[in-house]
Formats: C-alpha cells, sequence, structure tokens
C-alpha cells in the first residue's frame, strides 16, 4: 500500500484494540474527515523518539518499523471544543518508508501482514484468560464494547497487552512478534514480574 496517511503516536495500537484520541492540528483533522468520508483506515506507529505534536522547524518524531491500520469506529465533540474519535487497530503492517507533505502530515509506504489464523489458547495459558475475563467486567473495559475471542491466543495476547500498563516500548515489541507462543510466553514473564513472582 501507498501513500497511506499515518497518525504517529504515542501509544501502540494492537489489532481489535480501541484507542481513544483528541484531534487538534489541522493535517488530523483533514486525515480523520477523509477516513470518515472514504471508510479507509489510516497507519498508526508508535513513536520511538520525538513528540505527536512537530512544529514548524522541528525534526520529525522517529517511527517504529511497524505498526496497525486504524478504523475510525466513534467520534464526538469534547468539552473542550476538540474532535474525540475511537479508533479500533486492525491488519498489522511493515512500514518500509516515508514521506512527508507540505502540511506536515507522514504518509508511508506499507507492507500489510497476513492476519494470522487463530490459534488454540491451551491449558498452560489459562490464568491469562482468566485475567483477561477480568479486566472485561471493569466499567471502563465494558465500556469499550471489545468481542474477544477467549479460544485465540492471539486475541487474548493482543487484548491484553492493549489494556495492561505497560510501557509503550514494550507494547510495540509486543505488536512485532510473529508467534503466538511467544507473544503470550513474554507477557507471562512480564507480568510475572509485575507481580514480583520469579
Amino acid at each position: 500500500m501507498n501513500g497511506v496517511p499515518l497518525f504517529p503516536l504515542g501509544a501502540v495500537l494492537f489489532p481489535g484494540g480501541r484507542l481513544p484520541l483528541r484531534i487538534f492540528e489541522q493535517r488530523y483533522l483533514n486525515l480523520v474527515r477523509e477516513s470518515m468520508r472514504s471508510g479507509e483506515p489510516f497507519g498508526v506507529v508508535w513513536i520511538r523518539r520525538g513528540s505527536e505534536v512537530v512544529e514548524r522547524g522541528r525534526a520529525a518524531p522517529e517511527l517504529g518499523n511497524w505498526g496497525t491500520l486504524a478504523h475510525i469506529v466513534d467520534w464526538d465533540q469534547l468539552p473542550d471544543g476538540l474532535l474525540g474519535i475511537t479508533i479500533r487497530g486492525g491488519q498489522r503492517f511493515d512500514l518500509r518508508q516515508t514521506q512527508v507533505q507540505a502540511d506536515g502530515l507522514v504518509t508511508g509506504e506499507l507492507d500489510l501482514r497476513p492476519a494470522p489464523p487463530p490459534a488454540a489458547a491451551g491449558e498452560e495459558w489459562q490464568t491469562m484468560v482468566d485475567l483477561l475475563r477480568g479486566l472485561q467486567s471493569h466499567p471502563h473495559v465494558e465500556r469499550m464494547q471489545l468481542e474477544v475471542d477467549y479460544s485465540d491466543a492471539w486475541q487474548v495476547g493482543w487484548t491484553l497487552a492493549q489494556l495492561l500498563p505497560l510501557p509503550e516500548h514494550l507494547k510495540y515489541e509486543l505488536l512485532g512478534m510473529d508467534s503466538e507462543d511467544m507473544l503470550l510466553r513474554d507477557l507471562h514473564m512480564v507480568l510475572n514480574q509485575l507481580s514480583g513472582e520469579d
């Protein structure tokens, strides 16, 4: 895919995940307007270094090598007058090359990653499934209206990674993984570290 508009973020978006965004820069207002008009997704890429807000004369942020297509699923005017949207993660992609338009909007050449086939979440990952079920009963998570297939290891791993308060650089690494077993193993290890277990 060539010339796909990109939305660099300090947060990582996973397939099936949802993120609320406040839109105030004109280039992103234009991006959102065009995406809502056409129904086409845009790319969300994690910012390795730099700022989400790029002022004239400042260097563009350094972006990650992969990201996620984003679809707008809701929008509203916020109390402060800004546009609020909710995006849902779609297909993952690898970012080959970027260009910066005159208005500062970054576009990219993307290689879409094939959606992995569902993989069984085996018994060894039952604690992860139970943790996700518990999280989904939280009012904040309930409002997201996430649809999760608990039998699919990919969905369990991606949804947990989206919801848990993990460092964004770690979320970025998890997003890039092409093995559901490695994804869940790394998540399990991080959770053990957070809880103080070996």
